[in-house]
């Protein structure tokens, strides 16, 4: 069964819907109350679970589908945006979003393309051989597969600094266009997959609207640190449980980015310099089985080490091999 947490009622009300989930421990999403609107900010999954626990929490509360004003969407993530569809079949409202979202959301087939070629080429130029080849597969197969995720419904550009009594900030990293949505006055911040309590959120390597790779890691890093200087009381994840008073876990997770940053300088040291290389003797089996996640995290901590200028890098017959700079 769906768990519900009910927060004290104060200048509006929050009703975090928690589904366990066997990979992402949950996914949750949440009801967001003011005096005269009902936003679901992010949708979870496509799945029984996620609109039973949808309909439950809203039933609960003495709400119906049909109270729903929005939808407001952290990120793209399938796991963020399921049920978005389904909601807007039985009750059309808007689906407000950051603008590097809607390319995403609505599978534009020029981007997913151009998406496509970066893997193609960033992969072949970490040496990944071989297993490469088979991922890029896997997203051409994917492109076609997931043509019936594409969002049907009226999606709004959030481009200002506020939406509904909840500020908006820019908390790209795990995703480019991963916002967090700030309630001053009560200190709470939904913030995506910026933050979870249980496990290290992956900033995943990506490219921008023009192909160019984005330095993920670096924004995740900065994201944290906007987090930090917020003063928040009260985070509310993707997944996980909720995280009061989330300032120490930041730290944490920032001591840990330092920690494997310093493990790959040794491991570059003892002459291991192609980062495919690096991926397979740090995760060994693990390279295979999640090789998406396992390259975005080596990726993303050798451009950040790079910009830092701690290592630098070469293409030697067409592979990046990396030193440290002495």
């Amino acid at each position: 069964m769906p768990l519900l947490i009910e927060v004290d009622k104060k200048c509006c009300e929050v009703f975090p819907i928690i589904v366990p989930d066997s990979l992402l421990k949950t996914v949750n999403f949440f009801l967001f109350k003011r005096e005269n609107s009902l936003s679901l900010i992010d949708a979870g999954w496509n799945n029984e679970d996620c609109w039973k626990a949808l309909n439950l929490a809203l039933r609960n509360n003495g709400f119906s589908l049909t109270d729903l004003t929005e939808i407001i969407l952290t990120h793209h993530h399938i796991d963020h945006i399921g049920l978005v569809n389904r909601i807007v079949s039985q009750h059309p409202i808007p689906v407000y979003t950051s603008p590097l979202s809607i390319p995403r959301l609505k599978r534009d087939k020029d981007f997913l393309e151009m998406r496509i070629e970066f893997y193609q080429k960033l992969y072949q130029e970490m040496g990944c051989g071989e297993t490469a080849k088979e991922r890029i597969a896997y997203l051409k197969k994917a492109a076609f597969d997931n043509k019936g995720n594409t969002l049907q419904a009226d999606i709004r550009s959030i481009t200002s600094k506020s939406l509904f009594n909840l500020d908006i900030v820019e908390i790209a990293g795990h995703a480019p266009d991963q916002l967090a949505f700030w309630n001053q006055r009560e200190s709470w911040l939904f913030a995506g997959d910026l933050l979870l309590e249980h496990i290290s959120s992956n900033a995943l390597v990506e490219p921008d609207e023009f192909g160019k790779r984005l330095p993920t890691l670096s924004q995740h890093i900065k994201s944290l640190q906007k987090c930090m200087e917020l003063d928040v009381s009260l985070v509310y994840p993707g997944h996980g449980n909720l995280i009061k008073n989330p300032n120490d876990l930041i730290k944490k997770r920032l001591e840990r980015t330092e920690a494997k940053c310093q493990r790959l300088i040794k491991l570059i040291k003892s002459g291991i310099t192609t980062a495919s290389d690096i991926a397979v003797t740090w995760y060994k089996n693990i390279y295979y089985e999640q090789f998406g996640l396992v390259m975005s995290e080596i990726i993303g901590h050798l451009d950040y080490l790079e910009m830092q200028g701690k290592i630098e890098k070469q293409l030697i017959n067409g592979v990046w091999q990396f030193k440290v700079v002495s």
